[in-house]
């Protein structure tokens, strides 16, 4: 037999690994992909169990049913659509009973993620598969389940293996330890665009915050069924999926957690430094840390959180922050903002209206807002509005 023959066999038995491209959006991941024959761009999100969440502005079929979403803030119930077909990088994905979930009021995932986005993607999607989202290369590799990464052999320098705990089955669950020893178990959430979160209940578990110590900076977050009262906090000591790191600023959510066995999730801001595989089958997390850097410096901020309103058709601020730079010069809840420096608020996403409010410490911008069709101009300059425990 020759050469030639036998590298053509050796390359047809050889299991293929599909390649998706992705492109980085405000804090995630946005892929390609085709469901029911419509062309669609997602966030993958790893903290949704699901296959699909879009919105009814997407015409992919006639609903079929309806599910119940539930989280901290409350419960929504929301239409369904089986799933027909689906494809992602034009590979057609193996055939599931799963459903979309139809998110309705037309949500503009867009102006959320700062580029086209029709919904999201969730873990059910390639949780067959084991998956490897490989940040360096903004590809996502679907390798087939005879891939095993339990052979492979960290340093726990730049390279890190995770034990999967034996809760969460359609959620890749894991450990954060404390300085303390204490743990926190913590979902690897895609979709969660902080550094990571938790809530206020669990760092008064482990001892991180005293109970009934008061919270300065209190800001709002956004969650699948609305707002929430959320703050920052320093948090040094920790073991992050077995990656040390000295400082990193968590969001904290004010309310306690909706899960008895889970803590919250550790996001984008840990996650893009790290070419990560996942392996659902043998319940491994491997972290490959290609940036050399665990953690950023914590941005300063002005304290003022804005939203498109699509009723008004402009963008009016949604929180200011409590002895925030924004509350010192009398910005109030329900101004329209009009300018950031030299941007228009003509329909800026929420994500890229908090990154204008960012900058460096002492920093200062000059924003425009309008109450009672007056308009009214402000320097702010910027501080960190972080809680020390």
């Amino acid at each position: 037999m020759t050469t030639a023959l036998l590298l053509g066999l050796a390359s047809l038995l050889r299991p293929e690994i599909i390649e998706v491209p992705f492109r980085i959006g405000d804090h995630a991941i946005i892929l390609d992909a085709e469901v029911n024959g419509k062309s669609i761009s997602c966030m993958f999100d790893t903290g949704f169990s699901g296959m699909f969440v879009l919105s009814d502005e997407v015409n992919v079929g006639k609903p079929t049913g309806e599910t119940t979403i539930k989280d901290f803030v409350g419960v929504a119930k929301m239409k369904t659509i089986a799933i027909q077909s689906l494809k992602l990088a034009g590979h057609a994905m193996e055939k599931t009973d799963k459903e979309i979930i139809q998110e309705p009021g037309g949500s503009d995932y867009s102006f959320s993620y700062g580029t086209h986005v029709d919904g999201i993607m969730g873990l059910a999607v390639v949780s067959s598969y084991v998956v490897e989202i490989n940040f360096q290369r903004k590809v996502m590799l679907l390798h087939p389940r005879s891939t095993d990464i339990t052979q492979r052999t960290p340093d726990n320098k730049t390279t890190f293996m995770a034990k999967m705990l034996p809760i969460g089955n359609k959620s890749i669950e894991l450990l954060v330890k404390t300085d303390s020893g204490e743990s926190m178990t913590l979902a690897l959430d895609t979709g969660n665009g902080f550094y990571a979160t938790t809530h206020k209940d669990v760092l008064e578990r482990v001892g991180i915050w005293k109970e009934g110590r008061a919270v300065q900076f209190m800001k709002q977050s956004f969650v699948a069924t609305g707002a929430v009262d959320s703050w920052y906090c320093r948090l040094k000591g920790l073991k992050v999926f077995g990656v040390p790191v000295a400082e990193s600023v968590w969001s904290i959510i004010d309310l306690p957690s909706s899960s008895a066995s889970g803590d919250g999730t550790v996001g984008f801001g840990f996650l893009k430094n790290f070419n990560i595989t996942v392996d659902m089958e043998r319940r491994r997390v491997w972290l490959e840390n290609f940036s050399g850097k665990v953690t950023e410096e914590q941005p300063a901020h002005t304290g003022l959180t804005a939203i498109y309103d699509p009723r008004a058709k402009r963008v009016r601020v949604a929180r200011v922050t409590p002895d925030s730079p924004a509350d010192k010069a009398g910005i109030k809840r329900g101004d329209f903002l009009i300018a950031i420096g030299d941007t228009n608020m003509a329909s800026q996403s929420y994500r890229a209206i908090d990154a204008l409010m960012e900058g460096a410490p002492g920093s200062e911008v000059r924003i425009q807002t309008s109450r009672n069709n007056s308009l009214k101009t402000s320097v702010l300059k910027r501080v960190v509005m972080v809680n020390d425990p």
